[in-house]
C-alpha cells in the first residue's frame, strides 16, 4: 500500500512538471510573439540610445494602432533587408517633410526636437522641401542627426518593415536612459493630422519620399554611417524568465506535494 502510494506521489509530481514545463512553454511562445529584445549596435540614436543598450520591443501595440510621431521603432532596413534598424517616426503617411540643415518641418511645423543634443546636429545630406510621405509609409530620422543613415539618405520606411516600437532599455543598469522610453509627444503637438495622400497628387514624383522595394547592388552594400540594431540572441532574457517560472513551479508542486504527504502520513 506504502508503495502503491509512493508510486502514485511520483507518478502526480512527473505529470505535474510535464504539464507546467508545456505550460511555460507556451507562454514563452506567446511573450515570444509580443516582445523581441535587441542589442543597440552603434551611436545613431544618440542621446537617447547607447552602443551595446540592450532594449525591448513592443510588437503588439501597432497591431491595435498606428505608428504614431515620435514613437522609436525597430525595422528592416530597406536599403539593407540583412539588417535592422532603430529610428525615430517623424512623418506619417501623407505628411509633407522639409530639411534645411538643421531644421525639420513637418505639415508647415517647425519642430522643436529635444530628443536631439545640440553636438549631435548635422545633416551630412542635401536638403530638401515638400517631400510627401506616401501611404503606408513613415519617414524616420535618427537622433545623432550628424551620423545617422536614415530618411534622409535612402527615402521612407514602409509599414510592413517594422517590426515593434522601442519600449523599455534593459541592460546595463544605471545608465541615464533606463528603463522605459520618454513621450515626445509635446514635439509633434502643434503638427495637425496627417492629410490624405490622394490631395497631394498634382505634386511630382520627384517630390514623393522614395521606397526601396528591391535593393539594388549598389545600395545592398550601403554601411550605415552607424550600424544600427542586429538582432542578439533574442531569447535571453525570456529563456531565463521561464527557466525561473518553471523552477519556481516544480518546487511549490514539490514542496505542496510533500505537505500533503505528511498529513496523510
Amino acid at each position: 500500500m506504502e508503495n502503491v502510494s509512493k508510486f502514485e506521489a511520483r507518478y502526480r509530481l512527473v505529470r505535474e512538471v510535464i504539464e507546467t514545463i508545456v505550460l511555460t512553454l507556451l507562454l514563452f511562445f506567446i511573450i515570444r510573439l509580443a516582445v523581441q529584445n535587441f542589442n543597440i549596435d552603434g551611436h545613431s540614436m544618440e542621446p537617447s540610445l547607447h552602443n551595446n543598450e540592450l532594449i525591448l520591443v513592443d510588437k503588439w501595440s501597432y497591431q491595435l494602432h498606428p505608428p504614431a510621431r515620435g514613437d522609436v521603432i525597430v525595422f528592416v532596413a530597406p536599403p539593407n533587408p540583412s539588417q535592422d534598424y532603430i529610428k525615430r517616426i517623424i512623418g506619417l503617411p501623407g505628411d509633407i517633410i522639409s530639411i534645411h540643415g538643421n531644421t525639420v518641418i513637418v505639415d508647415g511645423q517647425t519642430l522643436s526636437e529635444t530628443y536631439v543634443a545640440p553636438q549631435n546636429q548635422g545633416n551630412p545630406y542635401p536638403s530638401f522641401s515638400n517631400r510627401l510621405v506616401p501611404p503606408n509609409a513613415y519617414f524616420v530620422l535618427g537622433d545623432n542627426r550628424a551620423g545617422s543613415s536614415d530618411s534622409r539618405d535612402w527615402g521612407c520606411v514602409p509599414r510592413q518593415n517594422i517590426i515593434g516600437r522601442a519600449a523599455i532599455v534593459y541592460w546595463p543598469l544605471g545608465e541615464n536612459n533606463t528603463g522605459l522610453l520618454p513621450s515626445v509627444a509635446s514635439v509633434f503637438a502643434h503638427v495637425q493630422s496627417a492629410p490624405l495622400a490622394s490631395t497631394h497628387t498634382a505634386m511630382t514624383g520627384d517630390s514623393v519620399c522614395p521606397i526601396i522595394t528591391q535593393p539594388t547592388a549598389r545600395s545592398a552594400q550601403i554601411t550605415p554611417l552607424s550600424p544600427n540594431v542586429p538582432l542578439l540572441p533574442p531569447d535571453s532574457p525570456l529563456l531565463l524568465l521561464v527557466s525561473c517560472l518553471i523552477f519556481l513551479q516544480i518546487y511549490t508542486r514539490s514542496s505542496h506535494q510533500q505537505h500533503i504527504h505528511l498529513m496523510i502520513f
